[in-house]
């Protein structure tokens, strides 16, 4: 350690700290390579000011340094001292000669490859024994296991952290970015059922995809649920089974959820409307005691009403031949959304099936002014 950091900084071994920290101040002002346009002398200097300070302002590193100096003093005198005693004598080597500072005397060259004692030893086969083979079958048994629960663990940490993702993209309304999330979070757990549901969800709601949500559903359902949530599922099902045409399906789906949850009101108006317009309706009165039981619950629980089971409701009253009541569940929709043309249409219709084909005529007018299309064809009648 010629030149130590105590010598960089121009300070003594014994220096107080506030003599350091003033030297390092004053050089390093002097050796800031700003000042001296980039010179790579100076630049050096600059870091070796910055590192000799760095040690030496640190109470510990300074300890740890000062006595690093104190051993390389005190090896450098042990060298100068044995450079300066005397020689020792030589002593006789093995030969019986003396040794010299060169290493002993050769009486010959060194013995070639060929003379060399263990060139005559035999090499040994390896042979493996049965304990190796299963040594080594149960090391290759280990890693493949250590390997397998490296990435098990991996996926399941790596998948609700993408679903977590996922869902606060599905909550603000970004679609493209939830279901990527949904899809990367399914490709390192396929079965993560949370997942499978929202991506399920974003097929049926946004992109109208029913075969592909259908299949989502099934798949949630076939993971262990909670009855409530599985009800749920089933109730979306049902709904994506009755898009594709498959009533039968979707009556299925319906009865499973309340079976799960008969609290669910919306399965009840779900399968009321389907038994009504596609699956049986021919037998309104089935249809008829679910959209009650249903609007029923809505009611127990203070909710707003769900006006288009109740149109489902008069509609069903109107095919068992009860018009005084179909009447009154269509005058009720009408006094809560007078601009809702479909209630003008089946109010039209209801005059009609009464033989009133004035009022009939008139309700289907208004039906076709507040846009409701299908009371156009109803209405050329009337002309």
């Amino acid at each position: 350690m010629s030149q130590n950091h105590y010598s960089v900084l121009g300070v003594a071994a014994s220096a107080p700290a506030a003599d350091i920290k003033r030297a390092y101040r004053r050089l390093a002002v002097q050796f800031h390579p700003d000042k001296h346009g980039g010179d790579p002398r100076f630049e050096e200097q600059f870091k070796a000011v910055a590192l000799a300070y760095g040690v030496l302002s640190d109470p510990d590193r300074r300890a740890q340094y000062d006595f690093q100096l104190a051993q390389a003093t005190r090896r450098r005198a042990e060298e100068q001292r044995r450079a300066a005693s005397p020689a020792r004598q030589a002593r006789p080597n093995a030969y019986g000669m003396p040794a010299t500072a060169t290493g002993p005397l050769r009486t010959r060259p060194p013995a070639g490859a060929r003379e060399r004692h263990y060139r005559s030893i035999p090499r040994q086969q390896l042979r493996f024994t049965r304990r190796d083979w299963g040594l080594v079958l149960a090391i290759v048994l280990a890693m493949c296991l250590f390997g397998w629960a490296v990435k098990e663990t991996m996926d399941r940490v790596s998948t609700p952290a993408y679903y977590t993702d996922g869902l606060r993209a599905y909550g603000q309304g970004r679609w493209a970015t939830a279901y990527a999330n949904f899809e990367t979070a399914l490709s390192f757990w396929p079965d993560y059922a949370p997942a499978l549901r929202r991506r399920a969800e974003l097929d049926e709601l946004i992109d109208h995809d029913f075969a592909a949500a259908a299949a989502g559903y099934r798949a949630v359902l076939a993971q262990p649920q909670p009855a409530a949530l599985a009800a749920a599922v089933c109730q979306r099902l049902g709904g994506c089974q009755a898009q594709l045409g498959r009533y039968q399906q979707a009556e299925r789906s319906y009865t499973r959820a309340l079976a799960l949850d008969s609290t669910l009101a919306a399965a009840w108006l779900a399968r009321g409307t389907l038994r009504l317009l596609g699956l049986q309706p021919s037998r309104p009165e089935t249809a008829l005691t679910d959209l009650r039981h249903g609007l029923a619950l809505y009611v127990r629980r203070g909710q707003p009403v769900a006006w288009p089971a109740v149109q489902m409701q008069g509609l069903a009253l109107a095919r068992l031949g009860r018009v005084a009541e179909a009447q009154a569940s269509y005058q009720q929709v009408l006094a809560a959304r007078p601009a809702d043309g479909r209630t003008h249409f089946l109010l039209g219709c209801l005059a009609r099936q009464a033989g009133d084909s004035a009022a009939a005529c008139g309700w289907y007018r208004r039906a076709v002014a507040l846009g409701y299309a299908y009371a156009r064809q109803a209405g050329a009648e009337c002309q």
